[in-house]
């Protein structure tokens, strides 16, 4: 793989055997508790979505503008997609990279599914004058608070649009899927560790494993920002950041997982990815990545047969039909 674009190694000098090696770091004592107490009171949120209709067929899908509230009274919005005609047997949720994004993605492969794309708070469509959307201000908002920082948001955001789904789709209950990739990966493993909701998960180049690890490989990302306010508030930062390890709470996961880690990435360290994975304790399946977050000649190839994988790992959620029409879906 090509390094000269970077002035240290995007794999770090980890073999792959090194990486499926990486062991968790050490955990606070009141993790669990902290994100049940967390979790249980997102659980008591009416996230009350709206829905309106802005294309009725758009590649086969019909296309909504979606929104909800979040914790702290936080606007969340987004696009929901409904198949143009058949039967919905499944629904995912569909969390995105630190980039942000600009539509959904119509390549899945899930046309019985009702897709959901929030945009996590201060990010694309739910952008606020309070957050910066920049990465590299984004991921230092309120670091120095436990309680308040903005991954927490971030996960309350994901297990709301649980709760969006549900209420809107009541059928789906146990049918439920999430994929996130970057950013979307570390959130989504965050909230997966106490979302039983969710049937299954596929965390992509995930992000926030391991922090003892990220704050000091050299990085090109978010963890860059991370780590120079890390020089000169160590004590602070790590004591926050301990509570927001994706790869602790990786260890809680009890849902099937697929996973896809590179074992090249500028961006996110590949020991931070393989920490994720190798954290969970039951049923899992890995993809290996060339690269992540940096082109590369065999990246459509790779794309594509990740995609099948998926296919086929997500397959079980259409089992049970639910006999719910797309017909029967409207704006609210």
């Amino acid at each position: 793989m090509d390094t000269v674009n970077y002035s240290f190694d995007p794999t770090y000098g980890y073999t792959l055997d090194q990486l499926l090696a990486v062991k968790t770091p050490k955990e606070p004592k009141d993790f669990d508790c902290f994100w049940q107490q967390r979790y249980q009171k997102a659980l008591t949120l009416d996230p009350q979505p709206h829905t309106k209709i802005i294309n009725e067929d758009k590649l086969g899908w019909r296309l909504f503008e979606i929104s909800y509230t979040s914790s702290d009274n936080c606007p969340i919005h987004g696009w929901l997609m409904v198949p143009t005609s058949g039967v919905i047997n499944r629904g995912f949720i569909v969390g995105h990279g630190y980039g942000g994004r600009n539509e959904p993605d119509y390549h899945l492969p899930f046309k019985d599914a009702v897709l959901l794309f929030p945009c996590f708070r201060g990010l694309s469509l739910s952008a606020q004058p309070t957050i910066s959307s920049e990465p590299y201000w984004h991921v230092l908002h309120n670091i120095n608070q436990k309680d308040h920082y903005i991954l927490g948001g971030c996960v309350d955001d994901l297990w709301l649009a649980v709760s969006t789904m549900l209420s809107l789709f009541p059928q789906l209950s146990g049918h439920l899927g999430y994929l996130g990739i970057s950013f979307g990966g570390g959130i989504g493993a965050l909230a997966l560790a106490w979302e039983a909701r969710i049937s299954k998960g596929h965390l992509n180049v995930p992000t926030f494993g391991h922090h003892p690890l990220r704050l000091r490989l050299a990085t090109i990302g978010s963890a860059k920002s991370v780590q120079e306010y890390y020089k000169s508030h160590k004590k602070q930062t790590l004591s926050v950041l301990r509570y927001y390890d994706a790869a602790l709470a990786a260890k809680r996961i009890t849902q099937p997982m697929h996973c896809a880690c590179a074992t090249f990435d500028p961006c996110v360290a590949p020991p931070g990815q393989f920490a994720i994975y190798n954290a969970l304790p039951h049923e899992k399946q890995l993809f290996i990545l060339e690269a992540g977050h940096h082109n590369y000649p065999a990246q459509e190839q790779q794309e594509h047969e990740l995609l099948n994988q998926l296919d086929a790992f997500f397959a079980s959620l259409s089992e049970h039909p639910t006999h719910l029409n797309t017909g029967d879906i409207n704006e609210s």
